[in-house]
């Protein structure tokens, strides 16, 4: 089992649209072979820098979601809210 820590930075005035788009990718991922769970988290300190946690089965699993048309497709409309390119960290226990 691994987790998947995702880092967003959303650009300004952005947040609800953000909110929207980041919602339905999660729902995506939830019908994604191997997805267990996950969570979204905003900083504190900083309210337009996001973080998205979510549990998979294994890598392989990870990999073809990142990987899937699907998931490109919910990107490239969340890519037009953020200031830079998201940041994935996998996390093993």
């Amino acid at each position: 089992m691994i987790h998947v820590l995702i880092e967003r930075n959303i650009a300004q005035d952005m947040e609800s649209t953000y909110e929207d788009v980041s919602r339905r990718t999660l729902q995506q991922a939830y019908q994604a072979d191997g997805f267990i769970n996950g969570e979204t988290f905003k900083d504190q300190n900083q309210s337009r820098r996001r973080f998205v946690l979510s549990k998979w089965r294994n890598l392989l699993d990870w990999q073809r979601w990142h990987r899937s048309a699907r998931r490109k497709e919910m990107m490239s409309e969340l890519s037009l809210l953020l200031n830079e390119q998201e940041k994935v960290s996998i996390l093993e226990n």
